[in-house]
């Protein structure tokens, strides 16, 4: 079994382990590659470099760019410059498929899922071939790609799947693969002091994604000069090496907060969290989710993240600010209103939750 991911941030390669790990532990055969690398390895490099840039730089741009693939639904068509683009890699992977002898293909991607359809379009390939959604959203390049499976997060997004040409029969409800680590849990305070926060504080842990994006700097200091109350504050700077040094360097001395690079046990900091201070990305919230843990979302990136809040607003799981002091305020208050975080706290139980690798791997297997 081969799974495509593509190296634009950590989400979806995340997914893609996520998968792998299941189906390892079947003792099924998997191997996990970059989809980008089959037009060349230059081309993977460079937009990998220019996501995480302009995800850190330039967000406003990334939402132009969501927005007008959007509003022109036909960019990502058959024969159209992008799908084009895309088609480079498609005999590079056909020769990879087969010379791998896999006999099914999950895209956890949409540029990996139309490089995959068009791989489909140019050879007869007897394999099952399926895409992951990994947002709470049909992306819009989804529709464009013709595969065997699409695997969804939520009954409730079916009608918008279908609405984009997706056939419904097509369509199975797995929810957003996560690893497995984040289904099993640690004692509260039992995690605190495996994260050298004390069992009587609240923690809040802060994570913006993988390359640590958004207000993180600015809320940092906010919330270590403001805070009175017995809390930690864990900020996860991921790959931005920059920024974890910038924090250190700024308020390191500040005894209520710890700055951590790249966490490798997530699911144990969750544990010990007390709140979550997250950018509305599909992996991250599933996993929170499945923890029944409060959010409070970062308006750092828009496009497909803002669907992601508006589906868990249906639920009444988060909250969310559009500048660092508003941010502030909110976990600051929330901190001191037990009945309200109770509340979200209860919606959060009430979402249901999949294992939605294991899913995956019953209806491919």
């Amino acid at each position: 079994m081969l799974i495509l991911s593509c190296n634009t941030g950590e989400g979806h390669n995340s997914c893609a382990k996520a998968i792998k790990e299941v189906f390892d532990v079947k003792c099924e055969a998997c191997v996990t590659e970059d989809a980008l690398r089959f037009i060349s390895d230059k081309t993977s490099n460079f937009i990998s470099w220019g996501h995480t840039y302009v995800y850190r730089n330039l967000p406003w741009l990334f939402n132009w760019g969501y927005g007008f693939t959007e509003n022109h639904t036909g960019v990502f068509k058959e024969k159209n410059t992008l799908y084009n683009f895309f088609g480079k890699g498609a005999d590079e992977l056909y020769n990879f498929i087969v010379s791998g002898n896999y006999d099914t293909v999950i895209c956890v991607h949409p540029f990996a899922a139309l490089m995959l359809t068009e791989v489909k379009r140019r050879y007869k390939l007897s394999i099952k071939t399926a895409f992951v959604a990994t947002d709470y959203t049909c992306s819009p390049s989804v529709k464009d790609s013709e595969l065997d499976y699409y695997f969804i997060p939520d009954e409730n997004l079916t009608s918008e799947f279908e609405s984009t040409n997706i056939p419904k029969e097509k369509m199975i409800v797995s929810g957003i693969p996560i690893r497995q680590m984040f289904y099993s849990s640690t004692e509260k305070e039992t995690a605190k002091v495996s994260n050298s926060v004390p069992a009587n504080y609240k923690h809040i842990v802060m994570m913006c994604g993988s390359m640590g994006c958004g207000p993180i700097e600015k809320l940092t200091g906010l919330l270590t000069e403001k805070g009175k109350e017995k809390f930690t504050l864990t900020v996860v700077c991921g790959t931005n090496n920059k920024l974890k040094q910038r924090l250190e360097k700024k308020y390191g001395s500040r005894k209520n907060l710890q700055v951590k690079g790249f966490v490798k046990d997530m699911s144990c900091l969750l544990d010990s969290a007390d709140l979550y201070l997250t950018k509305a990305g599909g992996i991250s919230v599933s996993e929170a989710a499945v923890k029944n843990l409060p959010m409070i979302f970062i308006n750092a990136v828009a496009g497909c993240e803002e669907y992601n809040s508006h589906f868990f607003a249906e639920y009444g799981c988060y909250l969310k600010g559009n500048t660092a002091e508003e941010l502030a305020h909110i976990v600051l208050e929330l901190l001191k209103d037990e009945p309200r975080y109770n509340r979200i706290t209860l919606a959060m139980s009430k979402r249901k939750s999949f294992n939605a690798a294991e899913k995956i791997y019953d209806a491919l297997r």
